[in-house]
């Protein structure tokens, strides 16, 4: 039991580790040692394909699956190259005999090139001393040449043929370690070019040739043996495309986009030439929009183009490649058919240039890069797309100007949604729109982004989620040459309400909000900010009588702490959060929530939110069906324990005798925006913060105030802070310092300037990035300037001296 544990795991370290002196050939020959060890010394197991004569010293992935290119593998035992059976005997226990080149050729059955060798007159030069390496094509391989190709050979068998047998050999030993991929070699043909690529499967070709006998040593050399009988490569990729009839509309493509001229020079290449009749299928209108569009046309080339060689006989199964444009496709077999993206396309195989490989297909391969924002949509977004068009938007889509698609999935669209009467469903589906081109990476928490409908969207960023508002984004974002796209669960709900007026206005949280009023919580959940408020409905509340009702909202501080607790700062979406995984979040009461979503149901302290993800302009709202309460936190009062114990019963309550509850300073950073205008016709309203007193004094004039130009600034700040506004005269540069001076101004017609400067005792911290705002009208503007911070300082002191 031990040895055979011992020899399992030896088969495993091979499958995983590499030997750091062999190729990858070797690499599989080793482990296809290890397989068949049961049967013997030097006997290598082999997976044929059935119904084909094609074998592989496979890899661990085949051979545990039984399959190569799709197709059912048996498996064979055969001698590892070099070593004989002998009768009677198990395994393979005798060398090879080393003999020349000619006698080697016999001894590992290519007979046809042994036979061939002595017509053409090579068989004394292979007997003779030197040091060679030949790649013979087995006796198959010359059954399967063209037999035009192998008349003409025969029919001049001291050159041509000679001449061919020549160009399958190297005038010096090459080992499969020596055959690195890459390689280019000089073969014995006037030094034509024979092209190596060795790949990290094992596979060895030569000319896309495989090897599928090698390292067989002679006294002069080192035989191969290949599939297929090679042909001399003298042509780049540009040469094939420029002279080859059913590629005319490829070329035309290519001079197009200039991208022709780079298929001559110097390189590994493989590319998946499509067909005239390929061109032929796409849409006229996508064609002929793609043509006169350069950058769509070498984004479209590029994605037929890999910078590798990559030779039919090496795909044994699928791959992922990236393409010269960025983006991947998956190169894989089924059978003898070379498949692309899962389809059979290819039409003509492995035609080696001296830069590379060219496979012909039938279709042409279009990159998202290359398609209109409306062509990325899927069919699992098919009910968006049609909507779009039904309601009249695609045509703005099509226009000049780049978009973002935010695409809900079919299931988003139920039967309520879809018997919405249409001007509804359009402005719904407007808001599905932005009016810029944003990609996956290009969002951020807290981005705002603004829709075709005019409505302005939230992005909030979890570790393992992207959400837009209320709805979560899946895997399939693309980008267009117009556009992106990205895929959402549900249908986007933008916010209407703050959080305390969507509490206020639902009818299920009345007791609720009663006591957030008796706590005076209501304005910090209508002002701006970031909440996540866990709202119980009216029926946690629901066994309470008026009197205990009266007791729970009689201990402020109590009350507070409770209500606290359901708020944390930020806003988290429920499907935004990871599943399964406990999130702990931080109440602005202190103590810990635990919120986890499972069975796409949110859990708050193990309790089931009832709905979630309820939006409002400065937070959202997830419905509870039970009061919480912070565990960590002692109850001292026996009336108020008896009470919360009514209403919790999922824990377990501290008490402590005459333990009180704190008051809970609310000390919230707000976020102050601070305008900077620099130009205005007349009708302003000036707004003066001292200390947190607000006063304003609003002059009424015509027409109304109208931005110039200028930029918002997002800050955080705390209070206390003084907010004041400037007003200069644009024509004599006076400034205005009381209301009088203004009305006979604004009576003038004359135009102002304006800056609204917010002073604070420290230094804020910038929490936002800077927006420009649009400019409305070109008005010739006076320069303004924020003071600077000693000018705030100053100004500070002298509006609290005057105050005094």
């Amino acid at each position: 039991m031990t040895l055979l544990w011992l020899a399992a795991l030896a088969g495993f370290l091979l499958c995983t580790f590499e030997q750091a002196n062999s190729s990858a050939y070797d690499k599989i020959v080793t482990h296809s040692r290890i397989r068949a060890r049961n049967e013997g010394p030097n006997v290598c197991a082999l997976q044929q394909v059935i119904g084909t004569k094609k074998k592989y010293f496979s890899t661990c992935r085949h051979w545990y699956q039984g399959t190569i290119c799709g197709k059912k593998a048996t498996v064979l035992y055969e001698c590892c190259p070099g070593y004989m059976r002998l009768e009677g005997v198990k395994g393979c226990p005798a060398v090879a005999p080393i003999d020349n080149m000619y006698a080697t050729l016999g001894i590992v059955g290519a007979t046809s090139t042994q036979k061939y060798s002595d017509q053409s007159g090579l068989r004394e030069e292979i007997e003779g001393p030197g040091s060679y390496t030949i790649f013979a094509p087995d006796n198959d391989a010359w059954e399967m040449l063209d037999p035009e190709i192998r008349d003409a050979l025969l029919s001049n068998v001291n050159v041509e043929l000679l001449n061919a047998l020549h160009y399958h050999m190297i005038d010096k030993r090459m080992m499969t370690k020596d055959l690195k991929n890459g390689l280019v070699l000089k073969s014995m043909y006037n030094d034509l070019p024979v092209l190596i690529n060795h790949y990290s499967s094992g596979i060895v070709t030569v000319n896309c040739a495989r090897l599928i006998q090698a390292n067989q040593i002679s006294t002069n050399g080192v035989v191969h043996v290949i599939d297929r009988v090679i042909t001399a490569v003298g042509n780049t990729i540009e040469d094939f495309i420029d002279s080859e009839d059913d590629l005319s509309s490829l070329r035309a493509a290519a001079i197009a986009s200039g991208l022709l001229e780079s298929l001559g020079k110097e390189g590994h290449y493989t590319v998946f030439a499509p067909t005239n009749d390929a061109f032929e299928k796409l849409p006229r209108g996508v064609l002929e929009r793609i043509m006169s569009d350069k950058v769509a046309l070498e984004a479209l080339l590029k994605f037929h183009i890999l910078e590798s060689v990559q030779c039919s006989e090496a795909i044994t199964g699928g791959a992922v490649y990236e393409t010269l444009e960025g983006n991947t496709i998956e190169i894989g077999c089924d059978g003898d058919s070379v498949t692309v993206n899962g389809v059979k396309m290819v039409k003509r195989k492995d035609i080696v240039t001296t830069n590379g490989v060219i496979h012909l297909i039938d279709e042409v391969l279009v990159p998202d890069s290359a398609k209109q924002v409306t062509e990325l949509v899927s069919s699992k977004q098919s009910t968006f797309s049609d909507l779009i068009s039904e309601v009249g938007l695609l045509e703005s889509l099509q226009a000049d100007g780049e978009f973002t698609l935010l695409a809900p999935m079919n299931s988003a669209f139920t039967e309520e949604v879809m018997s919405m009467d249409q001007r509804i469903l359009k402005e719904m589906l407007m808001n599905h729109v932005l009016k810029v081109k944003i990609t996956l990476n290009e969002l951020y928490h807290g981005q705002r982004l603004e829709t075709l409908g005019g409505q302005e969207l939230r992005v909030f960023i979890y570790r393992t989620s992207v959400c837009i508002e209320n709805s979560c984004m899946v895997r399939g974002s693309k980008e267009g040459r117009n556009g992106a796209i990205h895929v959402f669960r549900q249908l986007i709900t933008p916010a209407e309400k703050s959080t305390f007026d969507m509490l206020r206005d639902d009818g299920r949280f009345s007791v609720f909000v009663t006591l957030l009023e008796t706590a005076g919580l209501t304005d910090i959940l209508s002002e701006q900010g970031e909440w996540t408020v866990f709202a119980p409905t009216d029926d946690a509340f629901k066994d309470l009588s008026e009197q205990e009702m009266r007791a729970l909202k009689s201990d402020k501080n109590a009350l507070k702490t409770i209500l606290l607790y359901h708020m944390n700062i930020g806003v988290l979406i429920g499907d935004g959060i990871e599943r399964d995984v406990t999130n702990l979040l931080n109440s602005v009461q202190g103590s810990r929530i635990l919120v986890k979503s499972a069975n796409d149901t949110l859990l708050v302290n193990g309790v089931k939110a009832k709905e979630s993800d309820l939006m409002a302009t400065n937070g959202v709202v997830h419905v509870v069906t039970s009061l919480l309460y912070p565990e960590d936190i002692p109850v001292g009062d026996e009336k108020l324990l008896r009470l919360l114990q009514k209403l919790i019963k999922t824990i377990q309550f501290k008490f402590v005798r005459g333990s009180t509850f704190k008051e809970i300073p609310l000390k919230f950073k707000t976020i102050t925006t601070i305008k900077k205008v620099e130009s205005v016709l007349p009708g302003i309203q000036r707004t003066l913060i001292e200390r947190g007193l607000e006063k304003k004094l609003t002059i009424k004039s015509s027409p109304e105030p109208k931005v110039v130009s200028g930029q918002v600034i997002h800050r955080v700040v705390q209070e206390p802070q003084l907010k004041f506004t400037q007003i200069t005269s644009q024509s004599g540069g006076e400034q205005i310092e009381d209301e009088e001076a203004l009305n006979k101004l604004i009576a003038k017609g004359q135009q102002f300037s304006k800056v609204t400067t917010t002073v604070i005792e420290s230094e804020p911290k910038v929490t936002g990035g800077t927006e420009k705002m649009p400019k409305v009208v070109k008005v010739p503007t006076q320069r303004t300037r924020i003071p600077s911070r000693r000018q705030r300082a100053t100004l500070v002191r002298k509006k609290i001296a005057r105050k005094q």
